[in-house]
């Protein structure tokens, strides 16, 4: 064997750990040593072969280094061999992805297993099929230039490559967009049928997707039988048959409901909505299609991902980058390292999803934080067909094998986002399909349909801040100096503007009262440094407040009071000036807001305010806001006519590319620009007016609201001022626009219904139909319940803490404790983020000497998905996590044997809580409450147990959770309230008997 292609072996192997790091040297010698002495000799050393560079700085303590980095990284090897295939990123799991490893064998993996690593992924490079060879041979001069460490190593692996490979040496392999496939246009898909599914096809169905020798499910069939009711005709216009279906964790309800889904989109030629709250569930759900649709080139055209745009490569984006490294010739660019791997992947990917797709969660720590956002397709950006890469584009090959597919996983903010795109269009907007592009679907399946209201909160509120008004500004002026690539309208319409010179007038009058009315850039600078001058200390000169006169000004003197102390040639602009009088009112209304932010220069703790009342001042910007916001209105109005108008003349000379041109640009009008501006219009009118007794529900609530700005490259820190606009039930938007066009619906979930102690089934039923908005449908809902097949009585545990503090030092040695008795395998849960980081900083060290390694959201450098790829293959490591880790998370066996709440979830005290509380608990509002924190109960315990032979303990170190909470918990389950000394023994009896 060549010497460069062992030279791998001459450098020392290091896997860092809290407790003994396992490293061998370069002359062969093994040794366990403390992260201490690991820092002591890495500086004596050569670089060593390592799984993750950047994380092991961090466990390490020592600062990142740029690229390119001076170790061997065997992820980067990994990317170079696998480009599409994701792992997690340890040394156990790269040996389980690769064979290396048995599932069974938790003992933690040494130094000399990655050398083993090394050689299988060396000798898998070697085995690339010659097309890969090829390619691989012209990106490696640019790797040389750019100074990655594996290069030589990699040069000498790879065969040579194949006079038949049919690469030409001239193709730029970096340049990927150039030689991607391209869709092609397919004739329009007919209206689907009408045909039913009967409850015995849909048995029939799910057994022949099951097999023989599929793992028993009691009530699987049930269920595949039941929701079969959401796959029949509709018997009235507007009104779907829905089906509320309650599945219990372990049921098998996602193969019970594909049974009847796949069966009605063959007979009826259509396609099946399936939308989850979580990417977790989006590619779980994919997996599964894989018993229906075990052909991957089959699945790949008839199962579709669909996520929002900003999750995938825009292949502008990449070229701008790409050719910007490429120019800065001779010196070497680092930068070219990340980009040639996505090369290789775009060549790979089967969607180009950068967001939880299969671009591994860990390549942007890897390489450079910030580069997918820098490369995914950014909101407002997008020029659609004027791009020279539309062809390519992987979001309108999404969009159109969507449009023919029978099963399209979504998620919840897409599916209402669109349902309420399509609401918006006028209904006499003429010929042509200007619903979204996507199609209107009429089958759904919401799983996860617990979270629809909070779904439809985020879809159909409206915002007026800094952020919204800056964006729109930049969707239609374009980068205005910065170096942003986002092109303005009459950039991106200037192939319209040929074909219709009308256009040209109402774009520069809409140009001009963009810049006129929306904040310029620099506005997040101006409103900081407004607030500042309002909040430092008067000069000497000016007498105290207290010292001024009491008696009110005359109408012609000057007022006194902050809220008319703002001059308006600093406010030249109506947004800027009505978003700064936004934050006097706010400052005005919240007394502890000096104390908070003195001293903490460019932090502003999470505020909110009512709107009403409204001061004089407030109102008269509101009104100047109000008229800069119809001036963009009405030259928006009138583009949108002339090409409605040229869209209707196509019925007579169809040009279909251009019909189809006019009608996506009719669209990307009304959605970003004009339903906000018109949502805009209404919020601040609702301020000109002054409040009325309300006799009934309102209907929206409106409030204030201020949040600290992360700097970006378009601002620099600061804080962002919004006026919120929030339904009181957003459930009634929610079944307004999806009961005209749908005709079958599915919410399911394990967590439906609230298990209220004191509530019957029925009482159970017609809350949930209220919280989830069926009861906003014409025809009612369909039940079904089918209970979990675990015997909870005798696999789990449940403990409330009756001796731990609130200290965070006593949490801290609580978590250690329990995690310490459990072995690992436990996942935290925290109702605020800034106490799950400093139990974090207090026990990661300790339980690292103990060989428990553990993570945490907000602390690793890891997207949520990776943290529980690693959580899940590290059999005996620990995750904290707040929200995201108590939804969606499926961690069966072993890896996860404990849940430790640190507090009771009760919902947030906020205005937008407090008026669903006061106007929605039916006079109740404390069971309002703790109908919230049992569904959160529910759901957290529900990571616990997944599979029969499980087993776990769930613990709450709140002595405070009241006991008619615990109805939360399934039938059996054994609950205790004991001091943490106790729990200790009776949980390691539990666990390890």
């Amino acid at each position: 064997m060549p010497s460069l292609f062992r030279s791998y072996l001459d450098a020392p192997a290091l896997i860092a750990r809290h407790g003994l790091s396992s490293l061998i040297t370069p002359d062969g010698e093994v040794l366990d040593i403390p992260l201490a002495e690991v820092r002591d000799m890495l500086r004596q050393l050569p670089p060593p072969l390592l799984i993750h560079g950047p994380a092991t700085l961090r466990l390490l303590e020592l600062p990142p280094e740029p690229l390119p980095a001076p170790w061997l990284d065997l992820l980067e090897l990994f990317l170079l061999v696998h480009p599409a295939r994701s792992v997690t990123p340890t040394a156990r799991g790269l040996a389980l992805e690769l064979g290396l490893a048995e599932p069974t064998d938790t003992a933690p993996l040494q130094a000399d297993s990655l050398y083993r690593i090394a050689q299988h992924l060396l000798d898998e490079l070697s085995g690339q099929p010659s097309q890969k060879i090829a390619t691989l041979h012209l990106l490696l001069p640019t790797l040389d230039q750019a100074g990655w460490s594996w290069h030589d190593i990699v040069k000498e692996a790879l065969p040579p490559p194949s006079a038949s490979s049919g690469r030409s040496r001239e193709i730029d392999a970096l340049k990927i967009w150039r030689r991607l496939p391209q869709w092609e246009e397919r004739a329009p898909r007919p209206p689907a049928g009408s045909q039913p599914v009967s409850q015995q096809e849909a048995r029939r169905r799910l057994s022949a997707l099951l097999g023989r020798h599929a793992e028993p499910r009691p009530g699987q069939a049930d269920f595949a039988s039941a929701t079969s009711y959401a796959f029949t005709p509709r018997d009235v216009a507007n009104a779907p048959n829905i089906m509320l279906a309650e599945a219990g964790t372990g049921t098998g309800k996602t193969m019970g409901y594909i049974a009847p889904a796949s069966l009605w989109a063959e007979k009826n030629d259509g396609a099946v909505w399936v939308s989850t709250y979580t990417r977790h569930l989006q590619r779980q759900i994919e997996q599964e299609l894989t018993r229906l649709y075990p052909d991957p080139t089959e699945r790949h055209e008839l199962a579709v991902i669909r996520k929002g745009r900003e999750n995938y490569l825009c292949l502008l984006n990449l070229e701008d980058i790409t050719t910007a490294l490429l120019n800065r010739q001779p010196q070497a660019q680092p930068g070219l390292i990340p980009l040639v791997f996505l090369a290789l992947w775009a060549e790979t990917t089967e969607d180009g999803d950068l967001m939880g797709g299969d671009l591994p969660g860990w390549f942007g720590d890897l390489f450079q934080p910030g580069l997918l956002n820098m490369i995914a397709d950014r909101r407002g950006e997008c020029i659609h067909s004027a791009c020279p890469h539309y062809q390519s584009c992987f979001i309108e090959h999404g969009i159109r094998r969507a449009q023919h597919a029978r099963f399209v996983i979504a998620n919840h903010a897409l599916v209402l986002s669109q349902a309420a795109w399509n609401a918006m269009l006028p209904q006499d907007m003429a010929p042509g399909n200007l619903a979204d592009e996507n199609g209107v679907p009429t089958r759904y399946v919401f799983d996860e349909g617990h979270h629809i209201p909070d779904a439809a909160d985020s879809a159909f509120s409206l915002v007026f801040s800094g952020l919204e008004a800056a964006d729109l500004r930049r969707w239609i002026l374009g980068a205005e100096g910065s170096r942003s690539r986002a092109r303005g309208l009459m950039r991106r319409m200037e192939d319209l503007m040929e074909r219709l010179p009308a256009l040209k007038d109402a774009l520069q009058e809409l140009v001009l009262a963009t810049q006129k009315g929306l904040p310029r850039p620099g506005w997040s600078g101006r409103l900081h440094e407004a607030r500042q001058a309002r909040m430092a200390p008067p000069p000497p000169d000016v007498p105290p407040l207290e010292d001024r006169p009491a008696t009110p000004p005359d109408d012609d003197e000057e007022d006194p009071f902050p809220l008319a102390m703002v001059e308006e040639a600093s406010l030249p602009q109506p947004a800027e000036a009505f978003l700064q009088m936004l934050d006097m009112h706010l400052d005005a209304r919240i007394a502890e807001i000096q104390m908070q932010t003195r001293g903490q220069q460019g932090h502003y703790p999470r505020q909110e305010c009512d709107l009403h009342p409204i001061p004089a001042p407030l109102r008269e910007h509101a009104e100047t806001l109000l008229t800069a916001l119809q001036d963009i209105v009405t030259p928006l109005d009138r583009i949108i006519r002339h090409l409605q108008e040229a869209l209707e003349a196509q019925e007579e000379d169809p040009d279909t590319a251009f019909q189809q041109r006019l009608e996506g640009t009719i669209r990307s009008l009304h959605r970003r620009a004009l339903s906000r501006l018109q949502g805009w219009i209404s919020m601040v009118r609702a301020i000109m007016e002054q409040p009325v007794a309300q006799t009934s529900l309102p209907t929206y609530v409106d409030f204030i609201h201020r949040e600290p700005l992360p700097p970006t490259r378009l601002l620099q820190g600061g804080h962002d001022i919004a006026l919120n606009r929030h339904w009181l039930d957003p459930t009634i938007p929610f079944a307004s626009t999806l009961q005209s066009t749908t005709h079958g619906l599915l919410i399911t979930s394990a967590t439906l219904r609230d298990r209220s102690p004191d509530e019957d089934g029925e009482a159970g039923w017609e809350k949930a139909e209220r919280r989830l908005g069926t009861a906003h449908f014409l025809k009612p809902p369909m039940r079904a319940a089918l209970m979990s097949p675990f015997d909870y009585a005798h696999q789990t545990r449940a403990y409330i803490i009756t001796d731990v503090s609130r200290d965070p030092a006593a949490q801290a040695q609580a978590f250690q404790a329990l995690f310490e008795t459990a072995n690992g395998g436990a996942l935290g849960l925290f109702t605020a983020i800034q106490r799950l980081k400093e139990v974090h900083r207090r026990i990661h060290e300790p339980l690292g000497m103990k060989n428990i390694p553990l993570y945490a959201q907000h602390v690793d450098a890891m997207n949520n998905a990776t943290l529980v790829d690693v959580f899940r293959t590290e059999t005996n490591s620990c995750l904290l996590g707040t929200d995201a880790m108590r939804d969606g998370v499926d961690v069966p066996g072993e890896a996860l044997r404990m849940v430790v709440m640190e507090r009771t979830p009760w919902p947030r005290p906020d205005i937008l809580h407090r008026e669903r509380r006061r106007h929605l608990s039916g006079g109740r509002p404390g069971d309002y409450d703790d109908l919230i924190t049992r569904m959160r109960l529910r759901q957290a315990f529900g990571r616990l147990i997944r599979r029969a032979d499980d087993r776990g303990v769930f613990i709450i170190l709140d002595s405070r959770m009241p006991s008619r909470l615990l109805s939360a918990f399934p039938d059996g389950v054994p609950v205790q309230r004991l001091p943490l000394s106790e729990a200790l023994t009776d949980i390691d009896d539990f666990l390890n008997r």
